[in-house]
């Protein structure tokens, strides 16, 4: 059995990971974790789901992560690095899908991922993996002659924007065309903006109510357009990508690996 620990445990997709990881025939819950002030803070991780699973929400990481093999970690960028150098000190492979990072908490990673295995991916659905795969292809066909806008939507408690795996999109788009999204990229439009530059990558980012997560990234030229969308209707998908990813780990060597490692889409 894989003996998993769960960062974020009281969170809503904590408690989605918890869910998946106990319905799973080759892995035990063997750590949940959460900031101090958490309501489940002491409680058994799986009591919302009705029964128990004889692990106590901690607030305190060592003990977390005391008897685990992997973290999963959906949480936001300053306790996830915080998570990944104890993640180190213990030898505890982790699975990221916080997003938001910066460059230099991207490096920071990778820094840590030298010395144990990580997998790091701003959204683990493996439908969306596939899509980034269908997007270089467009992208290299649609080269020419094309204004690329990525839209995405999500729910109204999610803190970053645009999301992390709309900007995913826009650097395989760009890299595809040859062109670096740090320049190209155009994140809003107000006022008198001239006309639009083809060479731009445009992000339009909506917010309200349950949206679990819509991408689509737009490719419109003259008389058509191409519109490939991926549309989450729950967040158990991301869980069952991060279970995948798990069991990916498991045994591998340090290094910094992808969703395209865990699905062999290299």
């Amino acid at each position: 059995m894989i003996r998993v620990a769960v960062a974020g445990a009281s969170g809503r997709m904590g408690r989605m990971l918890i869910e998946a990881v106990g319905a799973a025939d080759d892995m035990q819950l063997a750590g949940a974790i959460d900031v101090a002030e958490a309501s489940a803070i002491g409680v058994d991780a799986s009591a919302f789901l009705g029964h128990p699973s004889g692990v106590r929400v901690e607030s305190d990481l060592r003990r977390g992560l005391a008897q685990a093999q992997v973290l999963i970690d959906f949480t936001r960028p300053e306790g996830t690095l915080s998570h990944l150098a104890l993640c180190r000190e213990l030898g505890v492979a982790a699975v990221i899908g916080t997003t938001g990072f910066s460059d230099a908490q991207k490096a920071l990673i990778a820094e840590h991922a030298q010395h144990i295995a990580v997998m790091l991916a701003p959204n683990m659905s493996v439908g969306v993996n596939v899509v980034l795969k269908l997007l270089d292809m467009a992208a290299r066909a649609l080269n020419e002659g094309y204004d690329i806008e990525i839209i995405e939507a999500h729910h109204r408690h999610k803190i970053d924007a645009p999301s992390g795996t709309a900007l995913q999109l826009g650097e395989v788009v760009a890299a595809a065309l040859g062109r670096d999204l740090k320049q190209c990229a155009v994140y809003g439009r107000e006022g008198v903006t001239g006309e639009r530059d083809p060479s731009t990558i445009g992000f339009a980012t909506v917010r309200g109510g349950d949206i679990v997560g819509d991408h689509t990234v737009l490719f419109a030229g003259t008389g058509e357009r191409i519109e490939i969308t991926h549309k989450a209707s729950s967040r158990a998908t991301f869980a069952q990508g991060a279970l995948r990813a798990t069991r990916f780990l498991v045994g591998r060597t340090p290094g910094l690996y992808d969703m395209n490692d865990v699905l062999g889409l290299r």
